[in-house]
């Protein structure tokens, strides 16, 4: 039973970390399934989270290598001004992390009605954001900073980060490609510096009980999940489905309500 509830958990992360229905959320869903059994949350947290970066480190290694390159060259160009979007956009979620880390983590219990009120906020966003016409809109660093408020705001359990920032970035004018692209790239820095802040910890704090083996198997089922979920989110984006996990999140937020009020 541990190593199923390590392959679940490394599933539902690394499906919906890239798919618009807030992986977050779906977590807390699935600990409160298991009887918020779990423990050792931070390290687990840090096992995921670093499984679904190496994922988009993969699908998007020619962009990166292509910005290094860019960057490497000391001039202004395309890749020098991408880079410059992706600081401003990470400057919030850094804030929030910095000012309102105790009160965020708080919000990660379990807490069943906060998760299916922010998936009915992202289904509403999905919604939104596909009713928007064929773009061509580039990105600026008022748009950047705007994605970035909100990314920091998609920390809160039940909102899509994907969808969220690939919505409010469509709602905006962007195009679908660079759209996916960005929001995509524009969390590896936020993740990886949120990841070295917990590996920091974890060498204070101990990494807790949880067996090699469980980590094992919930890194490499979120890290080969992810890989095929990035792909698919993209070709979602392309092709205007969104609104089709906007469906989802409230059919999830519906049965969520009515297990945590009626059944559990």
């Amino acid at each position: 039973m541990e190593y199923l509830e390590a392959l679940i958990l490394g599933i539902v992360q690394g499906l919906t970390e890239f798919l618009p229905v807030s992986s977050s959320g779906h977590i807390e869903l699935v600990k409160a399934i298991f009887g918020n059994e779990i423990k050792d949350g931070l390290t687990l947290s840090l096992t995921l989270h670093l499984a679904t970066a190496l994922s988009t480190v993969v699908i998007f290694r020619k962009d990166i290598v292509d910005i290094f390159k860019g960057l490497l060259q000391f001039k202004w160009n395309e890749e020098t001004k991408f880079s410059l979007f992706i600081i401003l956009s990470m400057i919030p979620a850094v804030l929030v992390g910095l000012f309102l880390k105790d009160e965020i983590e708080s919000l990660f219990d379990a807490n069943v009605p906060l998760v299916c009120s922010m998936l009915v906020l992202t289904g509403i966003i999905l919604y939104w954001s596909n009713k928007q016409g064929q773009q061509d809109g580039k990105l600026t660093n008022t748009k950047a900073i705007i994605i970035g408020i909100v990314q920091a705001i998609a920390i809160l359990p039940g909102i899509s980060r994907s969808g969220s920032t690939i919505g409010g970035a469509l709602i905006l004018g962007v195009d679908r490609s660079r759209a996916a692209r960005f929001s995509f790239l524009m969390v590896l820095p936020v993740i990886l510096g949120a990841a070295a802040k917990d590996f920091l910890d974890l060498g204070e704090h101990g990494m807790g009980d949880l067996s090699i083996p469980f980590l094992s198997v919930a890194f490499i089922s979120a890290f080969v999940v992810g890989i095929f979920a990035c792909k698919w989110m993209i070709s979602i984006v392309k092709k205007s489905k969104l609104h089709y996990f906007s469906y989802y999140c409230w059919i999830v937020a519906i049965i969520g309500l009515a297990w945590f009020y009626l059944l559990k």
